[in-house]
């Protein structure tokens, strides 16, 4: 059983520093070349478990659970599957493309996305997770044509082991795509190719959960957003932002970057009441938020509200272990672990009755 006496503290000092070079400087963490002068790490074998963050047959970070919590890692009974896509964790700007072999990358990976979000599916869902050759983070805000191609390069991962995990681990079963931000973007990709037009597909899907992406309103054809906590074939999706704060407006040289696309058309569901409405969600509601030592519930804390642009408006945790400012971004998952995780199982629940194995 993984359990937090594996974290290397440093690691958490390093997740934190990386976010603040993010927000404070996105230039020093661009790669000086345009994407053609760089050769393009090796591609996946998926074949081998160590191009896997995640399995359910192998000891790893999506398999945690807070000590004394009462949680329960009930992989090796589920009847639902989650492929879940982490989100960006290159900060070095040294290629557009990260290598999977990269130890430091792989590292904080496990450690904050895969241990903070894809864990939230363990109570009853299988976690398949992939490594994938991701686009660093300065791909989000490049408008040159690059950010595309560093993400297009990722997406082939990303297609490449979803096509595995069909043919190897699937073999019928109902399923969840989830990810967050680039990963929401290449689960996005993933239900826009294989899901939205062939009904066959679309009976496997459980729901999807569009974390921290950007996703608008006509971005699928038959796909809908979930509208209440229990309807299936629907999809999830919200970014957590101060409440009356909002993004900044792309300048001339970003209007173009794939980090603001549809900027001003986001799909938003609010993870207190899993409703589309602009109502108020107590703090009350909130089941409990999860720090970034992931070593303790705070119940009632964050609240939620779907803000005029289409954002989730919170007001700021206060509480050790989390990050302060306006934008929330990162805390996307942890800040309503709980109810992220009751929902993931109320979804499963509700689809096996409608379609019982």
């Amino acid at each position: 059983m993984f359990s937090n006496k594996h974290i290397n503290p440093n690691w958490i000092i390093l997740l934190t520093c990386s976010c603040i070079l993010t927000i404070l400087l996105p230039q020093c963490i661009k790669p000086w070349r345009s994407f053609s002068h760089y050769t393009t790490p090796p591609k996946p074998d998926y074949s081998n478990e160590n191009s896997w963050t995640a399995l359910p047959t192998k000891i790893d970070s999506a398999d945690a659970i807070i000590t004394g919590s009462g949680m329960i890692d009930g992989q090796a009974n589920a009847k639902v599957d989650v492929f879940f896509i982490h989100p960006t964790t290159d900060f070095h700007g040294t290629n557009w493309n990260a290598d999977i072999n990269d130890k430091g990358i792989n590292r904080l990976t496990d450690i904050y996305p895969i241990r903070m979000q894809a864990s939230a599916f363990n109570a009853s869902c299988k976690v398949y997770a992939p490594r994938y050759r991701q686009a660093t983070y300065a791909s989000f805000l490049d408008g040159k044509g690059n950010g595309y191609e560093a993400l297009d390069t990722a997406y082939t991962d990303i297609k490449l082991a979803f096509e595995y995990y069909l043919k190897n681990y699937n073999h019928g079963r109902p399923m969840i795509i989830a990810g967050h931000s680039q990963g929401a973007y290449m689960a996005q990709r993933i239900l826009h190719d294989f899901f939205d037009n062939d009904p066959k597909m679309k009976k496997l899907l459980v729901a999807a959960y569009l974390i921290g992406g950007v996703v608008s309103e006509n971005t699928f054809t038959t796909l809908v957003p979930c509208d209440s906590s229990s309807q299936t074939d629907c999809y999830v999706a919200w970014h957590s932002r101060k409440y009356g704060t909002n993004y900044n407006k792309p300048t001339k040289n970003k209007v173009c970057a794939p980090g603001f696309q549809n900027c001003t058309s986001y799909v938003c569901v609010n993870p207190l009441t899993w409703k589309r409405d602009t109502a108020y969600a107590p703090a009350s509601l909130n089941l409990g938020s999860v720090p970034k030592t992931f070593d303790r519930i705070d119940k009632g804390m964050i609240d939620a509200k779907i803000s005029p642009t289409k954002i989730i408006w919170t007001h700021a945790p206060n509480a050790e272990g989390y990050l302060k400012g306006d934008n929330y971004h990162i805390m996307d998952y942890s800040l309503y672990y709980m109810n992220i995780r009751e929902n993931v199982t109320l979804r499963c629940e509700e689809y096996l009755k409608k379609n019982p194995l």
